[in-house]
C-alpha cells in the first residue's frame, strides 16, 4: 500500500494535493486496489462548483462501481481527459492519475482532513477487519 507524505487523505479513500489555491484529487492506491481493475470514470464539467462531501464522479470496476467524494469545496479548473479513454491509468498509478483540478473555495476544510500517518493506520484498522 502507497502512501504519499504530501497529500492530505478523506476515511473514503480520496486524496488530495494542494498548490497555492488549486488542488488536484483523486483515489489512493488502496482504493484502486479494492476496486481491481477500472473500466469507467464519470467525471464532471469544467467550471462545475462542488461542495465539500458531494459526490462528483463515479468510477466502476470489474467488481463495482463507487462514487467518489470531493475532500474540500471548490470549482473544477480542470479535469484529467487521458481518464476517459484509458481508466486503467488510476490502476497503473493512483497518484499520478489525478481526476479533477479545482479551485478551493474554503482551505479551512483542509484541517479536517487525515495526515498520512492518520491515513495509514485507518487502512491498517481495515485491513485487520478484513482477516
Amino acid at each position: 500500500m502507497l502512501i504519499l507524505e504530501n497529500l492530505l487523505y478523506t476515511k473514503n479513500h480520496e486524496w488530495i494535493r494542494v498548490e497555492g489555491d488549486k488542488a488536484y484529487i483523486g483515489i489512493t492506491d488502496y482504493a484502486q486496489t479494492l476496486l481491481g481493475d477500472i473500466v469507467f470514470v464519470d467525471l464532471p464539467s469544467e467550471d462545475d462548483e462542488i461542495a465539500k462531501g458531494d459526490s462528483f464522479s463515479t468510477i466502476e470496476s470489474v467488481k463495482a462501481a463507487e462514487d467518489i467524494f470531493i475532500p474540500a469545496s471548490g470549482k473544477v479548473l480542470e479535469i484529467n481527459e487521458d481518464l476517459s479513454d484509458n481508466p486503467v491509468l488510476i490502476n497503473e498509478g493512483a497518484y499520478d492519475a489525478w481526476m479533477i483540478c479545482i479551485e478551493l473555495s474554503n482551505k479551512d476544510e483542509l484541517n479536517e482532513l487525515l495526515k498520512p500517518s492518520e491515513y495509514e493506520a485507518l487502512c491498517k484498522e481495515l485491513d485487520e477487519k478484513e482477516d
